[in-house]
């Protein structure tokens, strides 16, 4: 407890703390409910996309087949003539412009959000080059227990010669690498997978910490639990989560400092469910007439 002749200056302090958390958590509030809204407007902006693109009952390779047919074939797109002007991480742009659907990150990205609007279970899939930077995105879907590999900037499931899908670790396997992409057209060989994530962690400052290194040894297989792919290609999802969790943790601090001002500094403040259930009661209760 600090001294009395400190309190005074203790409790302003305390104030200003106090009010500064219930602004953040307002606007935190503000932030999870707008970006909420949005998330859910994408998901029925993709939703309305995949129904007009995939047949409802159609098996799961059927569906990718689709997309990717659509992909290949579909309507003329817009062009852009700056890239500023579109963001590849924005749904309505990566499904729209046809510069986003040539570039693999983006083509990918619009691949996924058909592929999980259409039921399916995907994620995104780095190749990496030996110094860890990407040099190529596919997709991984999963299909008939397997997580087969699709890659949209080629519009094609990958398959050995016998019409088998087939798995990262697979194409591992020279042989298999090259009899599989053999059968797509132009296909660049440097685009192998001996080397692959799902986050690239190299992307982060501060590697002498070895991110990745620590996250493999204490936490291996980490980077599959979560669906890392709609956090970090989907701007609506990513500002909702981080909203959300800011707004988790505001309200963690403010239940603190609300416990911390009653029972340790004693510093009065608007308890607002007490008021509130005042003034509810004041509302419907009947006047006495004396």
């Amino acid at each position: 407890m600090p001294a009395s002749g400190n309190r005074p200056a203790a409790h302003r302090v305390f104030r200003l703390i106090w009010w500064l958390s219930n602004a953040l958590l307002l606007l935190a509030l503000v932030a999870t409910v707008c970006a909420g809204v949005w998330e859910y407007s994408v998901r029925e902006y993709l939703r309305g996309f995949s129904d007009a693109i995939v047949p409802e009952a159609s098996t799961p390779i059927d569906k990718v087949e689709a997309i990717l047919g659509w992909m290949r074939n579909g309507p003329p797109r817009l062009e852009v003539t700056s890239p500023s002007d579109v963001s590849p991480r924005d749904p309505q742009d990566t499904l729209n412009y046809r510069q986003l659907l040539t570039v693999c990150g983006s083509a990918t990205n619009a691949f996924l959000n058909l592929s999980r609007s259409a039921g399916l279970r995907a994620r995104r899939l780095l190749l990496l080059s030996p110094d860890r930077s990407a040099k190529h995105v596919v997709a991984e879907v999963l299909l008939d227990n397997r997580w087969a590999v699709v890659d949209p900037t080629y519009r094609a499931i990958l398959q050995d010669s016998h019409g088998n899908l087939l798995t990262r670790r697979d194409l591992q396997d020279p042989r298999v690498f090259e009899e599989a992409t053999s059968l797509i057209p132009n296909y660049i060989k440097a685009y192998s997978y001996e080397s692959f994530a799902h986050v690239r962690l190299a992307a982060i400052p501060l590697q002498g910490f070895q991110i990745r290194q620590r996250l493999d040894r204490y936490l291996p297989g980490w980077d599959e639990y979560v669906d890392w792919s709609l956090l970090l290609e989907r701007r609506s999802f990513m500002y909702l989560f981080i909203s959300g969790s800011s707004l988790i943790f505001l309200t963690v601090g403010r239940i603190f400092l609300a416990w911390l001002a009653d029972h340790r500094l004693r510093v009065p403040r608007f308890h607002f469910r007490e008021n509130l259930g005042r003034a509810t009661a004041a509302f419907f209760t009947s006047p006495e007439i004396k």
